[in-house]
């Protein structure tokens, strides 16, 4: 198992209403208790707080200091990492870059995400977002299909 949580997973475990919730409560709840690692990125973190705390997005927003709550309890345990830039990031991002075909706006967002991936090894994310498809080595994990 292990690999990146992305954000719309957070979002919709955080949200009791969604359809989706009972599968990514599931899904976060195997992976506090497994032994693997998972990886969220700062991005990914301020893309929760975003969502989750705005009113005319998330349905029932969280305040600011559930929000961080949430998060704080995925990384307060030894299993969940942040994954930063390092001093070859921008050169990561232009060689992912390269490998797409015409890469612009908003997919930039998810562009950052796969390229901290790709720097440091870690190859599956778990999300519903298919944007991920099209980027060469990663591996998209829905956890949220039926």
């Amino acid at each position: 198992m292990g690999g990146v949580l992305d954000a719309n997973v957070l979002l919709y475990a955080a949200n009791a209403d969604a359809p989706e919730n009972a599968a990514a409560v599931e899904l976060l709840t195997r992976t506090a208790a497994s032994a693997e690692v998972w990886y969220l990125t700062e991005g990914i973190c301020y893309e929760f707080l975003r969502v989750s705390t705005h009113p005319a997005v998330f349905p029932r927003p969280l305040s600011a200091a559930e929000a961080l709550s949430f998060l704080g309890a995925l990384l307060e345990r030894e299993t969940f990492l942040l994954l930063a830039a390092s001093a070859r990031h921008w050169k990561t991002l232009g060689e992912l870059v390269a490998e797409l075909h015409h890469p612009a706006g908003n997919l930039f967002f998810d562009i950052r995400t796969a390229t901290l991936m790709r720097e440091h090894g870690v190859r599956k994310i778990y999300t519903s977002d298919r944007d991920y498809l099209q980027f060469p080595g990663v591996e998209t994990v829905d956890p949220l299909a039926g």
